[in-house]
């Protein structure tokens, strides 16, 4: 099994850790918010504690418009980010799923 950490290092090693935060206008990196319009989630990565199935997460890889790939991570279940509308947001995201091979490093 796939741990997160091990995810997270594999992200930083293609350069694709770029944290995509909630705010009120919707997600953010570093200064620019973006809309779901604006991002497409290209590969998700689901990880179950193994004592616990409460303690569940999944990492969303997103792309977005002007090529920037980052991702956001959320428990799901109980424990879900719903409250700040993280849910209703992620939902209005696109889905398309790439092998990691097609997924494209961001050019700055």
């Amino acid at each position: 099994m796939t741990t997160m950490t091990s995810v997270m290092e594999m992200l930083r090693i293609k350069r694709q850790d770029n944290e995509f935060t909630m705010c009120e206008e919707g997600f953010k990196f570093g200064a620019k918010c973006y809309q779901p319009e604006d991002l497409t989630i290209i590969k998700t990565y689901r990880f179950e504690g193994e004592s616990d199935p409460s303690d569940s997460a999944i990492i969303y890889l997103i792309q977005a418009t002007d090529g920037l790939v980052g991702y956001s991570i959320d428990t799901y279940g109980a424990q879900s980010n719903n409250a700040d509308g993280y849910d209703d947001f992620i939902k209005k995201v696109k889905m398309e799923d790439r092998e990691d091979q097609l997924i494209e490093p961001y050019a700055e």
